[in-house]
């Protein structure tokens, strides 16, 4: 799952049905933690034909050191800046290739936005941000949180820079169902009970993936991670800048070690918090992501069973036994979906219920939220606040309208990695590995890694590990108790890294720079400004 905005970069999503969010967004910080957290499952190695032995180096060697000349207008357009949105804000398009492999077979456009630098000290040039997802809005996380809300010494030395990657928002979008078409497949029951629920889950998935197809199919084939970042280093040209200075969240931290790979003599300053292991093939990403919303509910339950409000409490409940009432309740839902007060008369269903309570686990901020949410629900057969943060989650609006969220979300997951399963077979012989790593979460994540089964395109690329050799210090950001990604995956990547840095914060939610924590802000921006990374084994609370 993987990724909403919030004050720091967002989270990463699950596949088809746990995703980041927009709609209500209590915070900036929980819609940036959101942000970054969409259905998680990603990759981004071999596209277009390049790296068949499943290793960013073979694609790098289809690169040549210099740029080829069927690349240089690309390299060498003029960016032409306006004013827009709040002030302080400019926007301008791009192009660059649909497919660099074949330059002359069209062009695609990509939005820009940028806030420059507001300070009297020595410029540092661009410093790029993506929230993560794949899927989330580069521009809406600049316009609402990084653009505002980023240190002030950092948005006074850095233009803080968005480009949202293709396929994505504002750049091409990829599209596939309408509002209502959403509404639908999102309440499809995500933990099928027989042969029918299951048939109309693979049913829905198909639907979903036929209707991707059927309106974006040149798109398709060309939304790799790869060819984002191939993107990102033509921006970094445009720019003037020597190097890219990069702050990632989530899949933005996926984003930036493959760029890191790509080009590692010009990666400059790259933070990347909330990482993702490229070297995991979908399905143990997808489990690994099952244990952490399982750890994270664990830290939500010892908070909740503290306090007299908890409507999962009991005399010395402990956190298991408060996963067994909330399994309970969302069998109830799974029988009889109760009424949410929804303008167009959706009602809570047991996925919809699902996903409010994954949306709450990307942010302490978020729990007396869902708590007040599961006592409406609970107590008063109201659903109207559990929605709300599936809402959230889906990036739906009160008008019954998505962005593209999950829809780029899928194709880019889906292009990166080959399905997590073949079949619903496949599936339900792993349900009891999923269900060991979560009660709660885990048989809706398992199904949820379906919906690239029958994706239009196949996937281009392969788990991978990333070296990056030669690239400069770069800065690894893993929390002890994420819950989309885990901290090992930190761990994990800040080795494969030739001049990884691992910067740990000892906490919970989804990443953790602008989170609250004087600490790891301290050791960030330190990096960013002055290019110092943090000391070997730095922990932070």
């Amino acid at each position: 799952m993987d990724t909403r905005p919030s004050p720091s970069p967002p989270p990463a999503r699950p596949r088809r049905s746990l995703l980041p969010g927009a709609a209500s967004r209590a915070t900036a910080r929980t819609a940036a933690a959101l942000l970054a957290a969409s259905a998680l499952l990603v990759s981004g190695c071999g596209a277009n034909g390049t790296g068949s032995d499943g290793t960013v180096a073979a694609a790098l060697a289809a690169l040549p050191m210099s740029t080829p000349s069927a690349l240089s207008p690309y390299y060498t357009q003029k960016l032409s800046w306006r004013a827009c949105g709040a002030p302080g804000f400019e926007c301008a398009t791009m192009k660059v290739p649909l497919d660099y492999d074949k330059p002359a077979s069209g062009d695609i456009k990509l939005a820009l936005a940028r806030k420059k630098a507001t300070g009297k000290g020595k410029p540092l040039g661009s410093l790029l941000v993506n929230p993560g997802g794949p899927g989330g809005s580069a521009i809406t996380y600049l316009q609402q949180y990084a653009g505002i809300g980023y240190p002030a010494e950092v948005r006074a030395r850095y233009d803080i820079v968005a480009v949202d990657p293709r396929g994505v928002a504002r750049s091409e979008p990829v599209e596939c169902l309408n509002g209502r078409q959403m509404d639908a497949f999102t309440e499809v029951d995500m933990t099928p009970d027989d042969a029918k629920e299951t048939d109309a889950l693979v049913g829905a998935d198909r639907k979903f993936a036929e209707a991707c197809g059927q309106h974006s199919a040149k798109l398709l084939r060309h939304v790799s991670t790869v060819e984002a970042a191939r993107d990102m280093d033509v921006l970094r040209e445009l720019l003037g800048d020597k190097k890219l200075n990069y702050v990632g969240a989530s899949y933005g931290t996926l984003l930036g070690a493959t760029y890191a790979g790509l080009f590692p003599h010009r990666t400059g300053r790259l933070v990347l918090d909330g990482a993702m292991d490229p070297s995991l093939d979908a399905r143990q990403v997808n489990l690994d992501q099952t244990a952490g919303f399982e750890t994270a509910f664990h830290a939500f339950s010892a908070d909740c069973v503290k306090r007299a409000d908890c409507p999962l409490n009991g005399k010395d409940a402990t956190p298991a036994q408060v996963g067994d009432r909330l399994q309970k309740f969302f069998r109830a839902l799974d029988a009889h979906p109760i009424p949410a007060g929804d303008a167009d008369g959706r009602r809570l269903t047991e996925s919809l219920a699902t996903i409010g309570v994954v949306a709450a686990m990307y942010d302490q901020s978020t729990w007396e939220q869902l708590r007040e949410a599961l006592d409406s629900a609970m107590d008063e057969n109201d659903g109207a606040g559990l929605l709300a943060l599936s809402d959230t989650y889906y990036e739906r609006d009160s008008r019954g309208h998505y962005t593209n969220l999950m829809m780029a979300n899928a194709a880019v997951n889906c292009l990166d990695l080959p399905p997590a399963f073949e079949s619903p077979e496949q599936v339900e012989q792993a349900l009891p590995q999923f269900e060991k790593a979560s009660p709660v979460f885990g048989p809706g994540l398992a199904w949820s890694a379906l919906n690239c089964t029958y994706w239009p395109v196949r996937a281009i690329g392969e788990p991978h590990r990333i070296e990056a050799k030669g690239a400069a210090p770069i800065v690894v950001v893993g929390t002890t108790r994420d819950p989309a990604t885990p901290y090992r995956w930190a761990r994990s990547l800040s080795r494969q890294l030739s001049s990884g840095r691992l910067l740990t914060y000892e906490g919970d939610g989804h990443t953790a720079y602008g989170r609250g924590s004087a600490c790891i802000d301290s050791a960030i921006n330190t990096y960013l400004l002055h290019g110092t990374p943090p000391a070997p084994g730095k922990r932070c609370t």
